[in-house]
């Protein structure tokens, strides 16, 4: 009989540690705002993103406005890769690399 340990699945999960957030990069455009489809080895860089979690420091900082799910505007010199999904769009960023969160006006 099989022990419980072998019969469950687990979860890897990245948890950011100091002032730093996990992003989950936009996919780059493979067309231009006039509709130009570019080639697949061409494509507009984004630095554009969505929050996936933010480390502990950061959720407590009242100076940091940002939060899980927030889109932000990054800058991708100190980006960390995540070779955690095929596609690896995941980065650690730390939080002073996050230069703006888009809002919507209610």
């Amino acid at each position: 009989m099989p022990s419980p340990k072998s019969t469950t699945t687990s979860l890897e999960t990245v948890e950011p540690i100091g002032s730093r957030v996990l992003i989950r990069k936009d996919e780059d455009k493979k067309q231009t705002k006039s509709g130009i489809h570019l080639p697949d080895k061409i494509e507009i860089p984004t630095i554009t993103g969505r929050i996936v979690t933010v480390s502990r420091e950061v959720e407590l900082d009242e100076n940091y406005p940002i939060r899980q799910y927030d889109r932000v505007l990054f800058n991708p010199k100190h980006a960390i890769p995540v070779d955690f999904e095929g596609d690896n769009r995941l980065f650690v960023v730390p939080v002073e690399d996050v230069v703006a969160v888009f809002r919507k006006e209610k």
